[in-house]
Order: structure tokens, then sequence, then C-alpha cells
């Protein structure tokens, strides 16, 4: 499988994944399957083991047991895998001394990409984010939502097939919020695939299927209307209440 081909089967598929540090357990024995072309989120607490299954998924750790594959039998941190994954972690991984569009084109050339269509492309992406007039701005001089947007972009600039964000609206207003999360639906529905973490229930809401985490273990999966309906609650947050006091696994 080549980098341009992707599995219509799966875009990630864990059995019996188990992660450790140590004494403490970080994921216990989780299986799931994501199909592809649609917006996934993982909502839980801090500590609940989402932030160790993204970067389990890029394969900058590896499991202690289980399998992983993605795209239909490539494993984590495969370059053919890499080269089709875009990752957004909490923390600004972007140079704060650089401008928008020079983060961009470090990126871009990280990732092998000729200059004639990496520039067409940072092009597209600065439209995407809304970011055109600022693109030489440098990033240490821009407001916190602005750089969370620049950092997007930098995972954006070769149209991976999988979006991996973790927490990408931490400290963000609600009028960002609202700009992020339609331009993670615009990019789902021209086929980017994307796993989120959040732990805000209204975005959870959002997402086209959801799984709830608890201590490392999946304690619900569906959409947030089947949620709903399974814990028999008024909307997606009591559903997770409930999950949480049951600590039903799935």
């Amino acid at each position: 499988m080549n980098a341009g081909t992707v599995s219509t089967e799966y875009i990630l598929r864990m059995e019996d994944v188990v992660k450790t540090f140590g004494g403490f357990t970080a994921l216990h024995q989780t299986s799931l399957t994501i199909p592809g072309r649609m917006v996934f989120g993982l909502l839980g607490p801090n500590g609940a083991g989402k932030t160790t299954l993204l970067r389990l998924v890029t394969g900058l750790i590896s499991p202690t047991a289980g399998k992983l594959t993605l795209f239909g039998g490539l494993e984590p941190g495969a370059s053919a895998a890499r080269a089709m994954i875009g990752y957004m972690p909490q923390s600004l991984a972007i140079y704060p001394n650089l401008s928008v569009v020079e983060n961009m084109l470090f990126f871009g050339r990280m990732y092998g990409m000729g200059e004639g269509a990496l520039k067409t492309r940072i092009d597209e992406v600065l439209e995407t984010i809304e970011l055109s007039g600022r693109r030489d701005d440098i990033l240490a001089n821009l407001s916190g939502g602005m750089v969370r947007r620049a950092l997007l972009g930098t995972t954006l600039v070769h149209k991976p097939k999988l979006l991996l964000l973790d927490e990408p609206t931490a400290g963000v207003d609600p009028v960002l919020r609202i700009k992020i999360w339609e331009t993670l639906r615009k990019l789902c529905d021209e086929g980017t695939s994307i796993l989120i973490t959040t732990h805000h229930i209204s975005e959870a809401d959002r997402c086209d299927r959801v799984v709830f985490l608890r201590s490392g273990v999946i304690i619900g999966d569906g959409t947030p209307d089947d949620l709903t309906r399974q814990y028999q609650a008024d909307d997606l947050e009591k559903a997770f209440v409930v999950a949480t006091k049951e600590g039903v696994a799935t």
C-alpha cells in the first residue's frame, strides 16, 4: 500500500491495545475500529487516556500489548502512514520567531513537498484557516487564537488523510471555536478523517461518532444520539455522567 491509497474498510483499528508506563496503565485492552470520512471524538476528563491513544496512532509510542493498524494494514510510525497523518498536539509545536508562512513552508518541506505544489497548497490552507492577510506576521506577534489556527495550518499543508487533533480549541474564545469546527466539518466533507480529543460536551456533540473514555477504559461508543438513547439521558452530557457512574465497558 502506498501513501496515496487508503483502505475503505477502516482508517484505524485497535485490537486489545494496552499501554503502560511503569506501574501505571494508561489504556486497558482497548479495541476500536474507525471507518474513514468521519469526525470521531474521544471524550473524557484529563487522565482518561485520550492523548496516549493519539500518540499511539502517530507511532510516537508503541503499545505494551495488542495490535494497532492504520489505513487497512500499515503500522503506526511507518513512513507511508506518517505521510498520511497530520498531528496537532496540545502544545504549540511551531516556531514563534518565524512567520505563519515560514512555519508552513518548513513543515511542508519536512514532508518532501515540491516548492511549486507547496506554495499553491499554502495559499489554499491560509484561505481555509482565514490567515491569508497575516501570512507574513511573526507568530509571536499574533493572538493566541491566531496561533492555534496557524498550528492547524501546519498539520494540513501536506493534505493528510487522517487528522489527529488533541484539544484543538483549548483556550480559544467561543467564536473561534465555532470557526475551527466549521473548518473541520469542511475538511471531513472533502475526505479527511478526523480523530479529535476533547473534554467539552458541546464539541463531542458535533462529532459523527463518540467514544467515552474513563481511566483508560472505553465506557461508551456510538453516535451522540445513540449514546443519549443508550443511557436514557436527555443529552450527551447526562449520558456521559450515567456512563461514568455505571462504568459499563462496551
